[in-house]
């Protein structure tokens, strides 16, 4: 499949790639198409989070260059769980990128010679995984941070990307520090339009974290556990939508992540509220919520490719994959995207 360098100008005519697991059927469709392909009362979940600048260009007390990268808040908003990585530009894949200088609990990091950090611990699963605490806080640390920072970089695209293109339509809050993709094509015109087929859409805020980092040790233990908060109207549409036997379709994993973590912790219900999950989506996970999912095309090597194993048989994956490639579909986070019916209605 052909990697997608920039976000389409008419994201309505990405293409979606429609997969029944019931029918065990194929179906070439437009993301315009996506009202088409639900029912009037099925529920329509998103990821309304914001998508953070993530990246900062960086230098060591001892003058080396290195990149850090945020990964999750902590406790506070000037304590974040972050990745370092050594220095090169957006061109260079993560895993190709050059380890960065070991630096221990204790060690301070300047971004641009006006915003500093210092790392407060290290993580046992890489130390390259560190624990940070920026010496501003409050409206002078956001400041700072959207002014010096820019959006996790892509070395397949074909320039840098500016901050406005990894944002959602419906982006709110700032909690995502890669962009939840798969909400990315779903623009008012077709929000609207599910609306009018008489589809309800409800929203999530999850933490998207980093998809990858190049380190072996810290993507095995990706994702790690991401903070969530799912509003009592999101609730009370789930309560609505199983009563009326219409389906959940959730847009991308991290909604997945949110609304099957909050269950598998609360004895199979849902329950409004922020909360924290480590919840790994793969074949072995029992759906209790979600019966449908939104979600970008990539290569079945791909962490990603697992991921859908939670909706559909592995071969029957393989052959829809099979025939995006054939069709020529685009994968990752700018490319097609698929619509998989795990249960039928």
């Amino acid at each position: 499949m052909i990697a997608a360098t920039w976000p389409r100008a008419e994201p309505l005519d990405e293409r979606l790639l429609v997969i029944d697991v019931d029918r065990r059927s194929t179906v070439d469709a437009l993301i315009r198409d996506l009202p088409a392909q639900l029912y009037a009362g099925d529920l329509l979940i998103v990821n309304d989070a914001a998508t953070l600048p993530a990246s900062f260009e960086a230098r060591t007390e001892g003058d080396a260059r290195i990149e850090l990268r945020l990964l999750a808040r902590g406790a506070d908003d000037a304590t974040w769980r972050a990745v370092l990585f050594g220095d090169r530009d957006w061109r260079t894949r993560t895993e190709d990128r050059p380890l960065p200088p070991r630096l221990d609990a204790g060690a301070r990091i300047v971004i641009d010679g006006d915003l500093a950090a210092t790392i407060v611990a290290v993580d046992p699963i890489s130390p390259r995984l560190v624990t940070v605490h920026f010496e501003r806080s409050g409206d002078a640390l956001w400041s700072a941070l959207y002014r010096l920072g820019r959006p996790v970089q892509y070395a397949y695209v074909s320039a840098p990307l500016d901050l406005w293109a990894t944002q959602t339509p419906y982006a709110s809050r700032p909690w995502a520090v890669e962009q939840p993709s798969a909400g990315r094509p779903l623009q008012w015109r077709v929000l609207a339009a599910l609306r009018a087929r008489g589809i309800e859409i409800a929203a999530v805020t999850h933490a998207a974290g980093l998809s990858a980092t190049g380190d072996p040790a810290i993507d095995a233990a990706l994702p790690l556990p991401e903070r969530f908060d799912i509003p009592f109207a999101t609730v009370a549409a789930v309560a609505r939508a199983k009563r009326r036997g219409a389906r959940i379709v959730a847009a991308g994993t991290t909604v997945v992540r949110a609304l099957e973590g909050c269950a598998r912790d609360n004895d199979g219900e849902l329950v409004a509220g922020e909360g924290m999950t480590d919840l790994h989506i793969d074949g072995s996970l029992r759906l209790r919520i979600v019966d449908a999912i939104v979600t970008g095309l990539h290569e079945p090597t791909a962490s990603h490719f697992r991921l859908l194993e939670a909706f559909a048989p592995t071969a029957l994956l393989a052959s829809a994959y099979d025939h995006a490639t054939r069709a020529g579909y685009s994968n990752h986070e700018f490319g097609d995207s698929s619509l998989i019916f795990a249960h039928a209605r």
